[in-house]
């Protein structure tokens, strides 16, 4: 069953219709708009708008003129010592307009306080963003997910989640079972999968961040969940070969491990970015202070994992291999030695998971199970956001891996913890600005 994606929901309005009174938010606070009547000529409306205490700014196509407050009275009060004079037609304030920004209407989308919360990544002014771009949802860009494979089609006992598109997948492959056909029985992939394009705005499930990418399905990781450095090896050259925009690794090694261990990996992630992917990673989950490979290998963007409050997750590694951080759910680290953290650490909280649609109790039963928190919950949000990047073109149509990152990093949202959050937490619509 096709599962169709309602309009964009996230599209800007100009309004309309005004209200006589409104906040003075919602117009230039020291500007008015003033047109003079029919045959007024230049050097009496010079008079009028110096005896209202204003001097012209510029005119505009219509005929009409930007003023500037200059004495000190309200935008109000100055339109209606114009409106009394003869020679103006009308003067009105110079509103602004809004982004018309609404929440998606799946129902789990209440609970994805990583997506829209106040420590979220912005995502529907970032929708607004790619849309107005040409590449709503990130239509046109390919993101591999490597990982425990996605339930992504109906296949004997295999169900595709109810949220997630069969046209959204391409060049699927088993580096475990060696076939075509990468089902999830884990779970852990197919939630990765929908933080990154769960289908969004169709009263199912939760949203995606890249509604419209597609998905290169990879599965490396097996029924438990571990899965060995020749897979992963393969796999990443697989993705470069047909042509992903952007890998994701939501997966670590030891941290015993160092890179002259997994020589085949660390090779195969400089090919991808020779090759122009970029490489995102889960930066690992043992409270260490040294990020996991192979999130520390040089080209390849290291996520740090926040929680609801902004803070540190009590289980994300930290270091300065870190390159940013982004929500992966759970309980803040008991940090309290910085003014950031000072600011936003509640240690004493449980904190909130990541949810996604993915499996409950078997393979065929989907839901939003509640219990999903880690840096590879984090990694998938910078994947989605590279994916927003390369689709609307914003950093021009090729990118290199080296300019969608450092992007991304200039782009976030400073801390003054680079060892905790990397250059910050990252901002989607931000990053699209």
């Amino acid at each position: 069953m096709h599962i169709r994606l309602l309009p964009p929901i996230a599209a800007v309005w100009l309004l309309m219709l005004l209200p006589a009174v409104a906040d003075a938010g919602d117009y230039v606070p020291d500007q008015v708009i003033v047109r003079y009547a029919e045959g007024t000529g230049g050097g009496v409306a010079a008079q009028v708008a110096q005896d209202a205490g204003t001097e012209p700014v510029a005119g505009l196509p219509g005929g009409s003129e930007q003023l500037q407050i200059e004495d000190g009275a309200s935008v109000r009060q100055t339109i209606a010592e114009l409106k009394k004079d003869p020679n103006v037609d009308y003067a009105v304030p110079n509103w602004r307009a809004h982004a018309s920004a609404e929440a998606p209407n799946d129902p789990g989308a209440k609970l994805q306080w990583n997506l829209f919360g106040t420590y979220g990544i912005n995502v529907i002014d970032a929708w607004t963003l790619a849309a107005g771009m040409g590449a709503p949802g990130g239509r046109g860009a390919v993101v591999a997910v490597l990982d425990s494979g996605v339930a992504y089609e109906r296949r004997g006992r295999y169900r595709r989640a109810p949220d997630l598109r069969r046209r959204t997948f391409v060049h699927p492959w088993d580096f475990i079972q060696r076939d075509r056909h990468p089902n999830d029985v884990y779970g852990h992939g197919t939630h990765v999968a929908g933080t990154i394009a769960q289908t969004t705005n169709n009263g199912i499930g939760t949203a995606g961040i890249a509604y419209n990418a597609k998905i290169m399905p990879l599965r490396v990781l097996d029924s438990h969940g571990e899965g060995d450095s020749a897979a992963i090896a393969r796999a990443i050259r697989y993705a470069v070969r047909y042509r992903a925009d952007v890998i994701n690794l939501s997966l670590e090694f030891p941290p015993e491990v160092r890179a002259s261990e997994i020589p085949d990996v660390v090779s195969a992630l400089h090919y991808a970015n020779r090759r122009g992917v970029v490489v995102t990673a889960a930066a690992g989950n043992q409270t260490d202070i040294a990020v996991a490979y192979p999130a520390r290998v040089s080209t390849v963007i290291a996520v740090a994992a926040t929680t609801i409050t902004g803070c540190q997750a009590d289980y994300s590694n930290s270091g300065d291999d870190l390159d940013v951080a982004a929500p992966g759910g759970g309980a803040d680290a008991p940090n309290t030695d910085s003014v950031w953290d000072a600011a936003h650490c509640t240690p004493d909280s449980p904190g909130k998971p990541i949810v996604q649609q993915t499996f409950t109790r078997n393979i065929q039963h989907f839901g939003l199970p509640r219990i999903y928190e880690g840096t590879s919950m984090a990694s998938p949000h910078v994947a989605a956001i590279a994916a927003l990047i390369i689709a609307t073109k914003r950093l021009g149509p090729h990118p290199t891996p080296k300019a969608v990152e450092a992007h991304i990093k200039a782009t976030a949202r400073q801390t003054d913890r680079p060892d905790r959050y990397g250059a910050g937490l990252v901002d989607a619509a931000a990053a699209l600005r």
